[in-house]
């Protein structure tokens, strides 16, 4: 793996996007809005609420869902259990997609992998994920890359545990049409070197997903991927980076026709630009043709293709892959 790869391999792990980027993320179910919600609110303490949230059904009950506001954001929500959102205005539900910021909270489990061709040798990953809402306002995401292996600058190939990474995540706003979230990733050097791991870094990032007409969805976000630790900076090449999502995709079929039922495709656009003094500026954009389709019992498959638009390029393809289980 080059050092440039690895370098977009630090900004793509800790901004949101992952490489192999996390996902998940109805949300990730069905709902309506009913005509008469009923509010979760003044009924729970924040240690119920996070109880419900983790262990309840957030599914069968779409009607307790109601919006949350900005202007709220210090008021409402903290003490309520998360309540799956309902689908878009146009229709679309909220998903979650490969190599695209999410903008939607979560309950689930994925295994996201990725398999990197590139001229410093190819280069494989592969991540246990987990979504855990806390309440309507926040949930924790834990990352946890099982196996990275890669080829080093002695040209042997290295195999070995990643950086965990854990995520604070915020909702901002939620109306039917627009989610919005803010989030906070915090890397930590577990991993190898060599396989340019061992990188610290912290990541604030604002996410948003939108639906308004039909199963048209548009999902994107930016976010400063800073390492602040000696070895990841010095021996990993890891770099201040700016990283930047926008998203597009159409769902053309109704979530019940397993094994093709919500299946989208969609485009990922990433770009990734170093901000700091600690080598040469360079931009990368990437493009992520992509699709998802619900299997039946909740099970998602994933897959897609990331081919850089700009040069030098980092890396010549990689093919993404997933599988993803809502609870």
């Amino acid at each position: 793996m080059t050092a440039r790869l690895a370098t977009l391999m630090l900004g793509l792990g800790v901004g949101g996007i992952v490489a192999p980027p996390t996902s998940g993320w109805t949300a990730e179910m069905p709902a309506q809005i009913g005509t008469s919600p009923v509010s979760a609110r003044g009924e729970y303490s924040v240690f119920d609420a996070a109880k419900e949230s983790l262990f309840g059904d957030p599914y069968s009950d779409p009607d307790r869902w109601q919006p949350l506001s900005l202007g709220a954001l210090f008021t409402e929500g903290w003490d309520e259990p998360w309540i799956s959102p309902p689908k878009g205005g146009g229709g679309a539900p909220r998903q979650s997609w490969l190599n695209a910021f999410n903008g939607v909270f979560y309950r689930l489990a994925n295994v996201p992998f990725g398999w990197v061709h590139g001229d410093g040798g190819d280069a494989y990953t592969g991540s246990l994920n987990l979504f855990t809402p806390f309440s309507r306002r926040f949930e924790v995401e834990w990352q946890i890359p099982f196996i990275v292996s890669s080829r080093g600058s002695d040209g042997t190939r290295h195999d070995a545990f990643g950086d965990f990474a854990v995520t604070t995540r915020f909702l901002l706003s939620e109306t039917r049409d627009v989610s919005q979230s803010f989030n906070l990733t915090f890397r930590t050097p577990t991993g190898d070197i060599d396989n340019h791991n061992g990188v610290a870094a912290i990541t604030p990032d604002y996410e948003f997903w939108a639906n308004w007409w039909r199963g048209f969805v548009v999902r994107g976000g930016a976010a400063l991927a800073v390492p602040y630790n000696h070895d990841g900076i010095r021996k990993a090449g890891a770099r201040t980076t700016f990283l930047g999502n926008l998203s597009a995709g159409y769902y053309f079929t109704p979530h019940d026709l397993t094994p093709v039922g919500d299946l989208v495709w969609y485009v990922s656009t990433n770009l990734s630009q170093p901000t700091d003094d600690r080598g040469l500026s360079t931009t990368t954009l990437t493009f992520t043709p992509g699709f998802r389709t619900h299997l039946g019992r909740n099970w998602f498959l994933f897959g897609g293709v990331e081919v850089p638009a700009t040069k030098p390029e980092p890396f010549d393809y990689q093919v993404l892959g997933e599988l993803l289980k809502v609870f």
